[in-house]
């Protein structure tokens, strides 16, 4: 089963606490932002979706309300932004 929800980060130090955050779970997870598609656990891959957007977050897995509650704070609950590039 897939759960989906959208997060953002305002700097790269939120990130690094998410990555350390979602790394302690055994699911798998994609964040995907427009066509581009990143492992959620890569700092990297989450830097190169960029900060202050919309990027959606799936998690592969059942049974992850404890990990959802632990990163609600990065949830955003704006619709999603769109880029022109």
């Amino acid at each position: 089963m897939m759960s989906e929800m959208l997060v953002s980060f305002k700097n790269p130090e939120e990130i690094l606490n998410f990555v350390n955050t979602v790394a302690k779970y055994p699911y798998d997870m994609d964040m995907k932002r427009g066509r581009f598609v990143v492992d959620a656990k890569s700092i990297l891959g989450i830097m190169n979706l960029g900060l202050n957007n919309v990027i959606s977050l799936q998690v592969y897995g059942d049974h992850c309300e404890e990990l959802k509650k632990e990163i609600s704070r990065y949830a955003d609950g704006s619709p999603p932004k769109y880029d022109v590039r």
